[in-house]
């Protein structure tokens, strides 16, 4: 019985990712950028998204969080995080034989609130978290 709960509440959880990268995704193409690839991912990490903007590769972390109450969305990219982006990120631009000379940022897309209506939920976009 414990199994099929936390089997649950990890498929919810994960609808949950799915829906915020969406509104992530879509929140990008609004602002002007262009579509790369998403969800890629190695051993070393994963980039939810990835785009252009302008000439510039972005590397997207999306994060979700329902309240603040144990802190925002924003809070929850850890220096680990920050190890795991890099690495996956370098690791695309090896895959695509990208030159040390590609220009290339670090951006957070932050989501807060109840993703069922756009009222209900605010979208904080960071950019430059990291040095690429």
């Amino acid at each position: 019985m414990e199994f099929t709960s936390k089997h649950n509440q990890q498929a919810g959880s994960s609808a949950i990712g799915i829906k915020a990268e969406q509104i992530a995704y879509d929140y990008l193409l609004l602002k002007g950028l262009t579509p790369v690839e998403r969800n890629f991912s190695t051993r070393r990490g994963e980039i939810d998204i990835i785009m252009n903007d302008g000439k510039q590769l972005v590397f997207v972390e999306v994060r979700y969080r329902q309240s603040t109450l144990f802190g925002g969305a924003e809070e929850s990219v850890t220096a680990k995080k920050c190890q795991r982006l890099k690495a996956a990120a370098s690791a695309y631009m090896q895959t695509h034989r990208l030159t040390n000379n590609t220009a290339a940022r670090f951006d957070v897309i932050a989501l807060t609130g109840d993703l069922s209506r756009r009222e209900l939920y605010s979208v904080n976009w960071i950019e430059n978290i990291l040095v690429a």
